[in-house]
């Protein structure tokens, strides 16, 4: 007669195996949606039918950020489910150490950030200004600047002056843009009584005195005010990345739990 014991640790590492697998089926489906649409986006732009266009905008294309993150997101998902459902060691073992050298990446991201953080906030800087000068270059990039700065309500990397950096916005004598010495619309502050957005609201607001812009557009860079609101969130920053990293750790002790489950049913079942 099996032991209640027996049927315990046998019920536990069923359950664990069956919350992995429906876990990573769930996370490779996410990582299929992630890929999807970064292909469809690619194809809307026609980068598919021409490839060596990935290499021409001059700043962050953010298809690449669903394409990565969904590759990775599909790796993992299909090892770890496909590894959980047939017990497969070498899959497993593959998912347990790619979840491993992500855990180690993101301390050793945390402790860098820490202590380089002089050094992070000139290269976020530096990449800001010189997506600043790709602003007009790709649809998705222009729009992801402008919800940046709708949503932190800043403008540039340290100042509306920085849009000198992009051709249209610039200040200069020969620039013949209609949008020359002003900014996008996302600099723009808001007045709720407006239901639909002023796109030309920013136009020549650089050439004002600084008091009056105050009134018009956010004064305020996008790099110290990130700085500000991750002092003022650090609790919960740090609260979701320790939680996340302890997830993982939990789900990498647990994942030997689940090899001998199948013949424990089976051995069960005919006992």
């Amino acid at each position: 007669m099996m032991s209640g014991k027996y049927f315990k640790a046998h019920e536990v590492s069923c359950c664990i195996k069956y919350f992995i697998f429906g876990f990573n089926i769930i996370f490779w489906l996410l990582g299929v949606a992630f890929l999807g649409i970064g292909l469809w986006a690619w194809s809307e732009k026609g980068v598919l039918s021409n490839i060596s266009s990935i290499t021409d905008l001059g700043g962050f294309d953010p298809v690449w950020l669903f394409l990565v993150v969904g590759g990775v997101m599909f790796i993992l998902g299909f090892a770890g489910c496909i590894g959980a459902l047939r017990e497969n060691s070498f899959l497993l073992k593959f998912f347990s150490v790619f979840l491993g050298i992500i855990f180690f990446l993101e301390l050793t991201a945390g402790v860098l950030a820490f202590v380089f953080k002089d050094w992070i906030k000139d290269q976020l800087n530096f990449f800001i200004n010189n997506n600043i000068r790709a602003y007009r270059d790709d649809i998705d990039l222009q729009n992801l600047i402008d919800f940046t700065q709708e949503y932190w309500e800043c403008c540039g990397a340290f100042g509306a002056d920085d849009w000198n950096l992009n051709i249209y916005f610039n200040c200069t004598d020969s620039n013949p843009s209609r949008e020359k010495c002003g900014v996008p619309f996302s600099c723009c502050t808001k007045d709720p009584a407006e239901d639909v957005i002023n796109t030309q609201c920013g136009y020549d607001i650089r050439a004002k005195a600084d008091s009056e812009q105050m009134t018009f557009i956010y004064i305020k860079g996008c790099v110290p005010q990130f700085e500000k609101w991750l002092q003022d969130n650090l609790t919960v920053v740090a609260g979701i990345f320790i939680g996340i990293a302890l997830l993982q750790f939990v789900y990498l002790k647990h994942l030997k739990q689940t090899k001998g489950c199948n013949e424990d049913l089976l051995s069960f079942a005919t006992f």
